[in-house]
């Protein structure tokens, strides 16, 4: 019995950890749909280049766990992490300009099969990230020439995992003989995510473009008439939504210690999910939705199996869009920000 116990406050544990991060890159979906209504389906791709991001940094900064001092690892991983953001939000707001708003007056399926597009393409950047001329076979395996060699990259479908130098610190924060582990890794990454969490939540209720992002989300042509830019603030929403899609992939590329092209597509689809099952356009519904999804797949992990969890989890997404599809916090005509 009490190794039952151990065992379900140990799933619980890792739920709450995987939830955290699935609960940021949630909210880059809810923002940007809370204020143009559409699915980023690219989204997910950006916490994928977030991880590749911060092997590439991590590599220029010289970081060794071997060799690098503790403080210096430190204060290189938050100059890393505002790298790694900085770069994803410029990504996102790169993707809306070119990719997205062009086709914002255009029949509701075209941006959609334009998100779709975009989220090929970001996963082929990846695999070239991955298996090209930076990480991965030598250069004369890919091709004579720089063009032939990045073609070849791009085109490969058979990408192993790069391997991210293990930096975060491995100790227990306290430990249970049979019964409960929860390591300093696992409280880095909900520190930090709920740091993440709770500065959004306090930039869009507090400060004036929070306002302006909620008034746009609301109404975007009443918006105008007060005077909001509306493209300057829905271009600042795809900047917020792809610093935490790259936020979210470090943390997560530090934490697992690989990167992999294909991670950006399972991630995305569990945190669009969250976001359907918390309310999507509601910031805290949203992370709700995080932290219930990784409760969910941590316990189906467990008790049913981990090749199924995948399965429960879209089979949570039917049913809420059948009988709820506002989600927990959501209202009739979209509750937002």
């Amino acid at each position: 019995m009490v190794g039952d116990t151990g065992q379900l406050m140990q799933q619980i544990v890792i739920g709450l950890t995987k939830g955290t991060y699935i609960a940021v890159i949630a909210l880059g979906y809810t923002l940007v749909y809370g204020i143009l209504e559409l699915i980023n389906f690219a989204h997910g791709d950006l916490f994928m280049i977030g991880a590749f991001l911060s092997l590439i940094f991590i590599s220029l900064f010289g970081l060794d766990p071997k060799t690098s001092s503790g403080l210096t690892i430190f204060f290189s991983l938050i100059a890393i992490l505002g790298l790694v953001m900085l770069c994803t939000a410029f990504l996102n707001a790169g993707i809306e300009r070119f990719a997205y708003r062009p086709l914002r007056n255009a029949p509701r399926l075209a941006p959609l099969i334009s998100a779709i597009g975009m989220s090929f393409v970001l996963q082929n950047v990846g695999i070239f990230l991955g298996d090209g001329l930076i990480w991965g076979k030598a250069a004369d395996a890919l091709g004579s020439d720089a063009l032939e060699r990045v073609s070849t990259a791009m085109g490969s479908q058979s990408v192993a995992p790069k391997n991210i130098p293990d930096l975060l610190p491995n100790g227990q924060v306290f430990f249970i003989p049979d019964s409960l582990k929860y390591t300093y890794k696992d409280l880095l990454v909900v520190v930090v995510s709920l740091g993440l969490l709770a500065g959004l939540y306090s930039f869009v209720r507090f400060t004036k473009l929070g306002k302006a992002i909620r008034a746009t989300a609301q109404d975007r042509d009443a918006a105008r008439l007060m005077g909001i830019n509306a493209d300057r603030t829905i271009s600042v929403t795809f900047l917020i939504g792809g610093a935490l899609g790259g936020a979210a992939g470090m943390i997560v590329g530090l934490y697992n210690g690989t990167a992999l092209f294909t991670m950006g597509f399972t991630a995305g689809l569990l945190s669009f999910t969250a976001a359907v099952l918390g309310g999507i356009g509601n910031i805290l519904g949203s992370a709700l939705g995080g932290l219930l999804i990784g409760l969910i797949l941590a316990l189906s992990d467990q008790y049913i199996g981990a090749r199924w969890s995948n399965a429960v989890i879209f089979a949570i997404l039917v049913l809420i869009l059948l009988f709820r599809p506002t989600g927990l916090l959501g209202q009739e005509g979209g509750q937002k920000a």
